[in-house]
C-alpha cells in the first residue's frame, strides 16, 4: 500500500515524499493571527492531548485571567496553537474559539492546507521530533521556539488527497479507540474489585481498632516548590527527581525513564522526601498515593507521610488508599479545590494492633495479585493498540502508505477516553504502579 514512486525532500525530519507531493516552508503555509480585543470571548486552555478548548471543558487546574482580557488573543475554529511543550505534541487544534495568553502563537492554516490534514501530521512520531529540535530551555521547562519550527519544510499532498488521509485516519483512529476503550473499561472493573477487597480488609473494626487522626497516626511532609525550578538542571534527571502531581500514581514508569543516578547531594526533609516515604496528591489527582523507594523532591501539592511508632507503612498505604472519596470531598474546603493539609491531618483512620495490620497487609496482597496480573495484560494490549495507532498516524500523514483507493464506511466516531486532561490519572498503568510503588 506504498506509494510507486517517491522524491527526496530537503530535510532533517522527513526525507521522502510521494512524488506528486508538494512541500513548504511552516511560516508560508500558515500565516500568523494576532488579534486582540475580544474580552468576551471564552478563555482557552493549549492541552496537548485534548487540543485548545475552554478552561471549563479541560478542568479548573489552571491560573485564570480576571483582567487586561483585550490583550488576550483571539483564536477561531481550525486555527492552531503552539502549546509551548514539545514532549507529546505542541501544535494544537482550535476546536472553538476564544482568547488564549499573548504568548502563545496563533496559526492560521492556508487555503491549500487542510486543517485535519496537518492535526494529524502535527501528531506524526517524526513530527514531534522535529518540534523537540526547534526549543529552548531545558527539559520540561523547554518552550519550542516558533523563529526556528517556521523555517522548516511540511509535506503537501493535493488538497483532495489530503480530505482522503483525513477520512481515512478518522476512520482508523475511531476503530483503535473503540478497542482501546473496551480495554480501560475491563480495568475499571478490575480496579473496582480491587477497591472492594481493600476495603473489606481495612474497615472490618469488630471495636478494638484505635481510631487516631492521621496527623497522630503519622508525620505529615509537605513538598518545597509550588512547580519544578525552571532552568534548574538539577531537577531535569539530575540529583533531585522532582515528581509533578500527575506523576505520583505511575512514578515507576516516570523515574524509570527521567532519573539519573542519584548522589549523596539531599535537600533537608522540607523540600525532600525520603525513601520510605508515603506520599499523596493534594491537587489535581487528589488521594493518589504511592511509597518511595528513593529520594525525591516535590511540589507543595504533594504530602508525605511518615508512620509513627505502632503503624505499619503498607497497612497505612491501604488505609489512605480506602479514603480517598473522602480525600475528594473534603477538596473543597479549599478555595482552589485542593486538598487543605489541615484538614487532612484531623481526619480519622483507623488502626488495629501491629501483629492485625501485617495480617491484613498479607490478606490484602493475596487478594489482589491475580487482579493486579489481569490489569498488567490488559495494559500490555492497550500499549500496542496505542503504539499502532500512533504508527498508523506517522505512516499516512507523511505518505509512507497510500489510502486513496480506500472505501471509507459508516462509522461511529469514538474518542479515546484517555486522552483529556493530561493531570488526570490514566486507569491503566501496569500492576506495579497500581500496587502504588516507586522504585
Amino acid at each position: 500500500m506504498s506509494y510507486i514512486v517517491y522524491r527526496p525532500m530537503d530535510e532533517l525530519w522527513l526525507t521522502t515524499i510521494p512524488k506528486h507531493w508538494d512541500n513548504r516552508k511552516i511560516k508560508y503555509a500558515f500565516s500568523e493571527r494576532a488579534e486582540k480585543g475580544y474580552p468576551d470571548e471564552p478563555l482557552l486552555v493549549a492541552s496537548q492531548n485534548m487540543g485548545v478548548v475552554p478552561k471549563e471543558v479541560y478542568g479548573n487546574r489552571t491560573v485564570e485571567a480576571t483582567k487586561d482580557l483585550h490583550n488576550l488573543k483571539l483564536v477561531c475554529v481550525g486555527d492552531f496553537v503552539i502549546s509551548l511543550r514539545s514532549f507529546q505534541g505542541g501544535l494544537e487544534y482550535a476546536y472553538y474559539q476564544g482568547i488564549i495568553s499573548p504568548a502563545y502563537t496563533v496559526m492560521i492554516p492556508n487555503d491549500y492546507i487542510s486543517s485535519g490534514y496537518f492535526r494529524f501530521l502535527a501528531k506524526s512520531r517524526l513530527f514531534i521530533e522535529l518540534l523537540q529540535m526547534c526549543v529552548t530551555g531545558i527539559r520540561e521547562g523547554q518552550n519550542i521556539d516558533y523563529s526556528k519550527l517556521k523555517n522548516h519544510l511540511i509535506p503537501l499532498p493535493p488538497r483532495d488527497e489530503q480530505d482522503q488521509i483525513v477520512r481515512y485516519l478518522n476512520w482508523k483512529v475511531s476503530q483503535i479507540n473503540k478497542l482501546i476503550n473496551a480495554k480501560r473499561r475491563q480495568i475499571v472493573l478490575l480496579q473496582e474489585q480491587k477497591r472492594v477487597v481493600i476495603n473489606a480488609a481495612v474497615t472490618r473494626d469488630g471495636g478494638s481498632w484505635q481510631h487516631l487522626r492521621i496527623k497522630v497516626a503519622a508525620n505529615i511532609l509537605r513538598g518545597k516548590f509550588s512547580h519544578r525550578p525552571r532552568n534548574d538542571p538539577a531537577f531535569y534527571d539530575g540529583d533531585y527527581p522532582f515528581i509533578q502531581t500527575g506523576d505520583v500514581a505511575r512514578a515507576n514508569k516516570y523515574i524509570q525513564e527521567h532519573r539519573q543516578t542519584l548522589n549523596e547531594k539531599g535537600y533537608s526533609v522540607s523540600k525532600q522526601f525520603p525513601k520510605g516515604t508515603l506520599t499523596m496528591t493534594i491537587a489535581a489527582n487528589i488521594g493518589d498515593v504511592a511509597i518511595l523507594d528513593f529520594d525525591a523532591c516535590f511540589p507543595d501539592s504533594i504530602i508525605g507521610f511518615v508512620p509513627h511508632d505502632g503503624v505499619d507503612l503498607e497497612y497505612l498505604y491501604y488505609a489512605l488508599f480506602n479514603m480517598k472519596d473522602e480525600f475528594v470531598r473534603e477538596a473543597p474546603v479549599n478555595t482552589q479545590g485542593n486538598l487543605n493539609v489541615e484538614r487532612v491531618g484531623a481526619m480519622v483512620i483507623c488502626i488495629p494492633n501491629e501483629d492485625e495490620q501485617r495480617e491484613i497487609v498479607m490478606e490484602i496482597e493475596a487478594q489482589t495479585q491475580r487482579i493486579d496480573r489481569f490489569i498488567y495484560e490488559i495494559q500490555t494490549e492497550i500499549t500496542l493498540f496505542t503504539e499502532y495507532r500512533t504508527r498508523l498516524i506517522s505512516d499516512v500523514a507523511t505518505g509512507k502508505l497510500d489510502v486513496r483507493s480506500v472505501v471509507v464506511p459508516e462509522y461511529e466516531a469514538t474518542e479515546d477516553v484517555a486522552c483529556g486532561n493530561e493531570d488526570v490519572e490514566d486507569l491503566t498503568e501496569t500492576g506495579e504502579i497500581l500496587n502504588g510503588r516507586y522504585s
